[in-house]
């Protein structure tokens, strides 16, 4: 047997960690991956379904897909995962017939069982009335990198009213933290220096007999601390679950990069309660304040939402001032778009659409100004960064990062790729420091 898979795979890390999961998969069966989707015997496409944009484009390739299969290759397997195919369903399988299997955010298991049939070159006969349970992986590392994502927990409990992930993801299940360590050993035996904790809701994270988010920071310190893996960070924290014991354990271990991406969506609080998003702005600035008091070098990132309906041009401004107190490294800014099912799918008082692309330009700005700021004022500095791999731009640079997530472009050879090293701060391109060379980190 000499079958090849093909996977693309859109969304969020989650997504990048559950596709690399499901090739291992493919792999321990004897699959290769196929070097474009020309020369595939599958083909599988992991959704997302946060954002209307994420939809439209998995549309578009299923279409694709579709019509290869529809007119060169008939025994084309054609696989949809992830978020829009649990959100969708049959829904899929009635628009695409062509379509074989579509696989919910909890329908791993049947990963195995489609593999199966698709060597046999049969068609695999699925229990419809058997309810999917969601069950962790033992490894999300993608063959040869050395960094890697490890799911702690799934799902999300906090229904805020903008977000489908409740409904496509389903209510919050953590993982056995002696199953999370074996990943942790297993992945720094193929060299990860790298990895980063996953969940809808990462800081939400608690196991039966007093394991909570904090908790299991202590036991991956200890994991992590002697075998090569030398940092650790983690996404998605929730303000709402954040806690001071949490602030304690990063502090007090080296180990976690001096980087939170720390949500605030919004500076009104009438906003963030419409939002339901579980804090005050008092709270998350104050949230910040102990964070940056128990870590003066760390960086913090954030999501903004601007337009969410019944905003007025004081909440807009409510979110001005927390940007221009606060002063965000970077920030991942959208405008309110509507997803059905969603609780806010059904408010009134929603914001013409070029209102909100006017107010999510200033916004935009503002950011612009204090990341250039920020990372200005960091030039001369000497850090730490992992070499992640070569310029796109120049094949003689490298490109790396340093643990406050900060983009560094120096000259060096590509035998380094995966290694730390040492560097001083030294320009500014854009977003993307510059450095002149490449030290021990020891030096």
């Amino acid at each position: 047997m000499n079958k090849k898979y093909f996977f693309e795979t859109y969304g969020c890390q989650m997504n990048n960690a559950e596709s690399a999961a499901l090739a291992l998969v493919c792999k321990e069966r004897g699959w290769t991956e196929a070097a474009d989707s020309d020369e595939t015997d599958l083909v599988l496409i992991n959704t997302c379904s946060v954002r209307q944009t994420a939809e439209k484009r998995a549309f578009g390739r299923i279409d694709h897909f579709v019509a290869i299969k529809k007119k060169y290759k008939q025994n084309l397997v054609i696989v949809i995962a992830g978020c829009m195919a649990q959100r969708l369903g049959d829904k899929l399988i009635e628009k695409y017939s062509l379509v074989d299997y579509v696989m919910g955010t909890s329908a791993r298991s049947i990963f195995p069982v489609i593999l199966e049939a698709a060597e046999n070159g049969t068609k695999a006969n699925l229990n419809p009335d058997e309810k999917a349970v969601f069950s962790f992986s033992k490894s999300h590392l993608e063959q040869g990198q050395f960094r890697s994502f490890i799911p702690i927990m799934h799902g999300c409990n906090s229904f805020c009213s903008y977000c489908i992930v409740p409904y496509v993801r389903g209510s919050e299940v953590s993982r056995d933290p002696e199953n999370i360590k074996q990943e942790i050993h297993l992945v720094a035996q193929k060299g990860v220096r790298e990895i980063t904790l996953l969940g809808q809701n990462v800081n939400s994270y608690n196991w039966p007999g007093s394991t909570d988010f904090s908790s299991l920071l202590k036991i991956v310190a200890d994991e992590v601390r002697n075998n090569g893996i030398n940092w650790v960070r983690f996404l998605s924290a929730n303000p709402a679950n954040f806690s001071s014991k949490t602030i304690e354990v990063l502090a007090a271990n080296k180990v976690f990069c001096r980087h939170i991406h720390l949500p605030v969506q919004h500076g009104s609080n009438s906003i963030l309660k419409a939002m339901n998003r579980g804090y005050t702005i008092e709270r998350f600035v104050k949230l910040v304040n102990e964070i940056r008091a128990a870590m003066p070098e760390i960086t913090i990132s954030t999501d903004i939402l601007v337009g969410f309906p019944g905003e007025t041009e004081d909440d807009v401004r409510k979110t001005l001032d927390i940007m221009e107190e606060i002063k965000f490294l970077y920030s991942f800014m959208y405008h309110f778009n509507p997803r059905e099912g969603t609780k806010a799918y059904d408010l009134p008082d929603r914001i013409e659409d070029d209102v909100k692309k006017e107010r999510l330009s200033r916004v935009i700005a503002l950011q612009k100004t204090h990341t250039t700021q920020l990372l200005k004022s960091r030039i001369g500095s000497s850090e730490i960064v992992l070499i992640e791999g070569i310029s796109r731009k120049n094949a003689d640079e490298l490109i790396t990062r340093t643990e406050k997530d900060e983009k560094v472009a120096v000259p060096g050879p590509a035998s380094m790729i995966g290694s730390f090293a040492k560097v001083t701060l030294s320009g500014l391109k854009g977003n993307t420091f510059r450095a002149k060379e490449l030290s021990c980190p020891g030096d």
